[in-house]
């Protein structure tokens, strides 16, 4: 996998060997019933109003605390789409293509579907438009939620649920 390049202003990163295929990890990325289980930190569930994997596609999720009221949790498009390899979304756009400022924060979303002797070398970015906004999300516990998803990821794949 080409290494991305990282502004450290801006960026905030995380990776992970999930032990599982780059197939898997990717089907459990794009199939809704899939995605659903780990996408959001537990307790709180997950249900997703539409995931159109390809350029352009909208990619619309909710939120639940106790799986009857749903709120909004992510309203984008998909930019890239490359089966496998990569998926880059961001939610300063909708999934009806007007233009947004979701809350908290504005992100591009570059996750990185790489080879792995042990499976996937899983990678997922956030770019930020500034280093306020980078830091914002930090403080608001990009890191403990990020990587607690990609571990509920690596649950989902590894069990070859999306195999």
């Amino acid at each position: 996998m080409t290494e991305p390049a990282i502004d450290p202003e801006l960026d905030l990163t995380i990776q992970r060997v999930i032990r599982a295929p780059r197939a898997a990890v990717w089907r459990a990325w794009t199939d809704p019933a899939l995605l659903q289980r780990w996408w959001v930190p537990a307790p709180t569930v997950a249900r997703v109003d539409v995931l159109d994997a390809r350029p352009g596609g909208a990619f619309v999720t909710r939120m639940s605390d106790d799986g009857e009221a749903f709120v909004p949790h992510i309203d984008g498009v998909f930019l890239v789409v490359e089966p496998d390899r990569r998926l880059v979304y961001t939610n300063a756009i909708t999934g009806t293509w007007h233009p947004a400022s979701p809350e908290p924060v504005a992100i591009t979303a570059e996750i990185l579907f790489g080879e792995h002797p042990d499976g996937t070398d899983y990678r997922a970015i956030a770019r930020h438009a500034d280093p306020a906004a980078r830091q914002r999300h930090e403080d608001l516990g990009f890191f403990e939620a990020w990587n607690g998803v990609t571990a509920a990821l690596a649950e989902v794949a590894e069990a070859g649920d999306a195999a």
